[in-house]
């Protein structure tokens, strides 16, 4: 099984110069949790997460986050910021004939949610892990369905070796 065979091809993405805020509206609106970052000419140039956009604070301490001015103060940084300041450069891509299992390995290794699907460097698709769910239950499907053959193939062949033996002591071959 590879990469292409589940890869989304619909990628909504974001351009580097874009304010940070764009983004930010772009994963509401799509229940996205990151996006590729992608040049005018479609090359994946980083991504962009929820993780990127909560750490972008210069001071991390969630309870200060929650006061008015730090509000304030980040709603400002948020607006003026652009995508390159804050996404991951240069991340993990793979290609469309990536092997399933070799995404798994990466995913988990690394702790990635997704990857970015490059051909000739250019942005063709993305895979997450619910197309990796997707792709293990296609997996568990059609290796029940194998097995459901062989058993049927497995009862058949006992049906008709029953039967040619019935009919041997009938004497009718």
């Amino acid at each position: 099984m590879k990469v292409g065979d589940f890869m989304s091809m619909r990628v909504v993405t974001v351009n580097p110069d874009s304010p940070v805020m764009d983004a930010a509206q772009l994963m509401l609106k799509h229940h996205l949790s990151g996006l590729p970052v992608v040049d005018d000419s479609g090359r994946v140039m980083g991504m962009v997460t929820e993780h990127d956009l909560v750490r972008r604070t210069d001071r991390p301490d969630a309870q200060v986050m929650t006061e008015r001015a730090a509000v304030a103060k980040e709603a400002l940084h948020f607006d003026e910021a652009k995508v390159k300041s804050v996404m991951t450069s240069d991340p993990l891509v793979v290609m469309e004939d990536t092997p399933i299992e070799d995404v798994c390995r990466i995913m988990d290794q690394r702790g990635i949610k997704r990857l970015p699907v490059v051909r000739d460097g250019r942005l063709v698709g993305i895979v997450s892990r619910a197309d990796l769910v997707r792709a293990l239950a296609t997996a568990i499907r059609q290796l029940t369905q194998a097995n459901e053959r062989v058993a049927a193939a497995g009862s058949l062949g006992a049906e008709l070796q029953r039967q040619s033996m019935v009919n041997r002591a009938r004497g009718w071959f």
